[in-house]
This record gives structure tokens, sequence and C-alpha cells, in this order.
């Protein structure tokens, strides 16, 4: 059943069964010092005619703005019309004596910081135990809106923010990381790549990262407790004139898992900012959902978990330059450099990042929309020390995109919406990888990222 907490026993792993269960046992080996992990997956329940995120044309917006209050929690663009498929909220608790992580996706277009600490503020309150905390959203476009603070983003793509539906995503997810925190139990880890099939296009005619990194957890005993995926690709397989709620493709791939494996199934985006699916249409989401599925699983059966024993968490905040829209990057070189329409305090002046390593499996947190060859230099300078590493993108805030600074200066729309200028990508990167390198202890040279990206 959805919204059941998996592994909170061997008996529940024996009945759930699936792809990494190595035999019966009555009972597990001993494991001194294993990490302990607990998952856990739910509906979010939101109110009827909450509008979706994600699109900001004229297909989702209202003729006029609801002045007149007409309809209950859409103000911008126009109330969802029911459910594709539900909308889910995924959650994994991570424990060591030294450290602990909480980690949550959910089926929205983005997350913004003020969103994640009012889930911090609920957990402290509700007696949970404080831990380093990571909300991914998936990137569907088509999940809901009028969550967010910032009143540029709710006219941009998100609506106005709506108190009932931002409670209902704070309760949804805290509901999700109790129970996961409860079902706790020692597990097993591995972690594996596959090659994804040719279901993205780039949008910049560029290489893609067509690897998809799988994160197998397991009770001790072999049944399955949670899968982290993390694949770059954007949720915009369903149009924008579709106003059902939907998880896209992501969703649905992760919901096919989940049916197949018994366990959690938790979508990480990754750098995907030039990303676009290489098809588009409700009967070829199913599709690729279908192939993405099969590849996930071909990872997790492959995969041979082992004891772990080490969690490392790091977070680090990095000062930003103030944003604004360059009319340069929008619409071409013609346009002298110092057009640009500045965004003052309607975006933030810092980017939060976190980085954690599981055993020899390292990732890091990215608060937008990375282009690929920059999540690429990520991924290639954490494996000099670690034997996987990824970029979990669209994690704890929305600030955009950020591109190398050569591709912020084509007239496209990536490079319209690097806000924080040519310069931050680079940045940025730099200082992803320095605190992955500080998860072994090591330090790299200095770069302008250690003092920040604001100079």
């Amino acid at each position: 059943m959805r919204g059941e907490v998996i592994g909170r026993s061997l008996l529940l792993g024996l009945l759930l069964g699936g792809a990494g269960f190595t035999g019966i046992a009555t009972a597990a080996e001993p494991c001194a010092g294993c990490v302990t992990a607990g998952a856990s997956t739910a509906i979010l329940r939101l109110p009827p005619g909450t509008p979706l995120a994600g699109y900001g044309g004229m297909k989702r917006r209202l003729l006029f703005p609801d002045l007149f209050g007409r309809d209950a929690h859409a103000f911008w663009f126009k109330p969802s019309v029911g459910e594709r498929d539900p909308m889910t909220v995924r959650a994994l608790v991570l424990e060591t004596p030294a450290a602990r992580l909480a980690w949550v996706t959910l089926d929205l277009v983005a997350v913004d910081h003020a969103l994640v600490a009012a889930v911090q503020d609920r957990l402290a309150r509700a007696g949970v135990p404080s831990s380093a905390l990571v909300v991914s959203a998936s990137h569907t476009h088509s999940g809901p809106g009028a969550f967010m603070s910032s009143g540029l983003m709710g006219l941009v793509a998100v609506d106005r923010l709506d108190p009932a539906v931002r409670e209902a995503l704070v309760a949804g997810v805290v509901s999700a990381v109790q129970r996961a925190d409860r079902a706790r139990v020692p597990a097993l880890a591995a972690t594996t790549s596959v090659t994804a099939p040719a279901v993205t296009a780039s949008r910049l005619g560029k290489p893609l990262d067509q690897e998809i990194v799988v994160l197998k957890l397991t009770t001790l005993a072999g049944a399955p407790l949670a899968l982290v995926w993390n694949f770059a690709i954007h949720g915009t397989m369903l149009s924008a004139s579709d106003l059902r709620l939907s998880g896209d493709v992501m969703g649905l791939a992760s919901a096919r898992l989940e049916q197949k494996l018994g366990a959690p199934a938790l979508f990480v985006n990754g750098a995907v900012g030039d990303v676009s699916p290489a098809r588009h249409g409700e009967a070829a989401m199913v599709e690729t959902a279908g192939e993405l599925a099969s590849a996930v699983e071909a990872g997790w059966t492959q995969a041979r978990p082992v004891p772990v024993t080490t969690l490392r968490v790091a977070e680090r905040k990095i000062p930003l330059p103030p944003a604004a829209v360059s009319l340069e990057r929008c619409f071409g070189s013609w346009l002298p450099p110092f057009f640009a329409i500045p965004l003052g305090s309607a975006m933030p002046r810092e980017a939060s990042l976190i980085a954690a390593a599981l055993g020899d499996t390292a990732w890091v947190t990215f608060p937008g929309e990375l282009q690929t060859s920059l999540g690429q230099t990520i991924k290639r300078e954490g494996r000099v020390l670690f034997a996987s590493a990824f970029v979990a993108g669209l994690s704890n805030d929305y600030l955009g995109y950020f591109t190398t600074r050569a591709d912020a200066r084509g007239a496209k729309y990536v490079a319209c919406a690097t806000v924080y200028g040519p310069a931050a990508g680079g940045c940025l990167t730099d200082a992803a990888i320095e605190l992955v390198r500080g998860l072994r202890g090591q330090t790299r040279s200095a770069t302008r990222a250690s003092s920040g990206c604001d100079s």
C-alpha cells in the first residue's frame, strides 16, 4: 500500500520481497556501527483547485488575475482540474553516531528556502532529532503551485502564495520524515551507474550526461529499504494546456519502481539546466517512464549492498551578486551589457550548498538548474576521492539557471534565466567541488568561491 513505511522490520521486508532480497532469515546478523536507514512514501493531500506551477504562458494563466476571490487558491493562474497521477512525497532518514541526514523528494517544480525553513521548524517542534535537511524537487511542470513566498516567482510561474497549499506541503513532508525516522533499521548500501535510454535532448546542442546513478539501501537480510535515483531530465512531457496535477515522467517512473521493488523510490534531478525530454505528450511520457524505470531496476539488480558505517555531511553558504535580468542575455549582443532589470530583494543574495557522503558515495545539492557541463565537472572531481558522485539539483532553494561563462552570453532562455551573471555558475561549481573534497578532509588551491561569488 502506498504511504506505508517500508523497512520497519524483517517480516515486512519478507512480505514485500522484490529485487535485492537475498534469502529467508529469522534474524538479521548484527552490524556494529552500521548506518541506520528508514524511508516512507505518501500522497500529498492538496486543496482542490490548487494551481499548477512551471509554465508561465497564457495556456496556464487566467485572462485577468482573480481579484474577487472566485477561486479559493489560484490568483494568476488557472486552478487545476484533478490529478492525472498522485502528488507524492518521499523521505529517507540516514543516521550514524556522528551524523544524521533527512532527505525529502517532492513532486514540485522547485522549492524555496522558506518552505525548507518551515519544515525544519515544524520538525523541531514535533521533537524530531535535529539533522541536515535536503528537500529536492523533481522539477515536474505539472505539480502544485502557490507555495513559494516570492511574489516574483509567483507572478512568473508558480502563482501567489496560498497558506492552505503551503500548509499541505509542509504537513506532508513533516509526516513523511517522522515515519521514515521511526522506521530506521541497520542498513546495507550500494551505488552503481547505468546508462539511460536516449530520452533527452540538449537545449544548447551540446553533449548530455546519460548516467543514471542508483543508490540501493536494504535491510541486513537484503529486503528493500529505499532507492535513490539521480538523472537529469526536465519534467515537461505534459503540455501547458493539461491542467491535471502530475509528477510527469519522473513521478510515473518512481511509482513503477515502487510497485516493482516494494520500497520508496526517491527521484533526484541532476544538472538539468540545458536538458529537455526528447519527446513530449502523454503517450510518450508513459513510454519514457517505462524505459527509465527498466534502466533503474537493472541498476538496482546489479548493485550489491555492503555494510556502511560512515555518513559525513557539510554545509556552506556562498554570497552571490545582486540578481538582474540582462537584456543582452535575453535578446542578443546588439544590446549593451548594462541594459538590465535589477531584481533587488526578490532574489536571495546567497546560495546554500550541502554535501554528503554515505560510505564511498558523495553528492552535493544545488539550489537551481545547473548546466550539464558544470555538473559533469563536479562529478568528475568528486570521483577523484569517491567511487561515485552526483549532483542533487533543485534542492533547498531555487535561484534560476547557472551556466558556463560562454553559454551565459547566448540569446537563449537558459542564458536569459541566468540572473546572477555569467560567472556565478563556474563560481558555485568550484564551491561545490571544495565542499565535496572537504568530506575527505582535502582542499583545493584558492579559488574565487572561497570568499564568495559576489566579487
